[in-house]
């Protein structure tokens, strides 16, 4: 499939397709209120397809990488939904214990692309876990419309349990040096929030166009924040005037970048919406304040 760019689609359709990826509309709305913008060839269904993840395009890292050695893990998660699995990744040869990054999916459970960025940290000389929130129900199915179908059918409150837990299972690897990040997308960037909330171990967490936690549990926040958001985020960046003014009343660190001319899922080199220069710089970001923050 020929890969296409946001621009080569109406900002109409682009806000549709945000739309039925989370969830506010089906897919026979989505066909139905696109169909107006078709031009040609050019229509609903093939807009529609051609706004889908094509995973071929994502891997920055191979599975088989001789720089890192990688594969599933299970662990227990006793507050949630009791026996989960996750993706890890780490050098192949590290010379003593690494700094470790917890890596959140977006809602839809951990595919390719999230492995693919897990593959990423570990090449920058870190541990990373990215637990896949859909364990309980088989894992992530390899259907992006039916592993949104499932994580939608989830009790949140457990999952937000097995990913809290993720996160212990993480710092208690005997690979780690105890200091640990976290790192997610979309729903993964509301519970990075969540997590600089839930646990004061934390030492970093970078959201990425994430939902904000109530300003009232700002004052639990121990990490250090980086937080990055597309321009063109209505409903991700409506929260962020008031999450701000709470981190600075309570003195909280952070560093919040705004990249022009986004999409929300501009990180996710997948779709469409894939943006390669501000990808690319949040990521060197990251990365720097991972280093900065975890090691030493």
């Amino acid at each position: 499939m020929e890969r296409k760019k946001a621009s080569d689609f109406p900002p109409e359709v682009l806000k549709l397709f945000d739309g039925y990826v989370h969830g506010q509309l089906d897919r026979r709305e989505f066909l139905d209120r696109a169909a107006k913008f078709a031009v040609g060839a050019f229509t609903a269904t093939a807009m529609l397809e051609s706004l889908k993840p094509n995973f071929a395009w994502a891997q920055q890292v191979a599975k088989d990488d001789k720089r890192i050695k990688a594969g599933y893990a299970d662990y227990d998660s006793a507050t949630g939904s009791g026996k989960m699995r996750g993706y890890l990744a780490q050098p192949a040869a590290a010379a003593g214990k690494l700094p470790a990054v917890l890596v959140i999916h977006e809602n839809r459970g951990l595919n390719p692309y999230i492995e693919d960025v897990a593959r990423r940290l570990a090449t920058a000389n870190f541990v990373a876990f990215a637990p896949d929130a859909l364990a309980p129900l088989g894992g992530y199915p390899g259907d992006e419309d039916k592993a949104r179908a499932m994580f939608a059918g989830q009790d949140a409150k457990k999952r937000e349990e097995d990913l809290y837990n993720a996160g212990l299972y993480l710092k208690s690897r005997p690979e780690t040096n105890g200091r640990m990040g976290v790192v997610g997308f979309c729903f993964g960037g509301y519970i990075c929030n969540l997590l600089a909330v839930r646990m004061p171990e934390l030492a970093a967490a970078v959201p990425y166009y994430g939902r904000q936690v109530p300003a009232a549990d700002v004052p639990k926040i121990k990490a250090a924040l980086l937080l990055h958001f597309a321009s063109d985020d209505e409903g991700v960046n409506k929260t962020w005037p008031a999450y701000e003014e709470a981190l600075k009343a309570n003195k909280i660190r952070y560093t919040a970048h705004v990249y022009p001319n986004t999409l929300h899922g501009f990180h996710n080199d997948t779709t469409p919406r894939y943006d390669e220069a501000a990808a690319k710089l949040s990521w060197q970001r990251t990365l720097e304040f991972f280093n900065q923050h975890l090691r030493g």
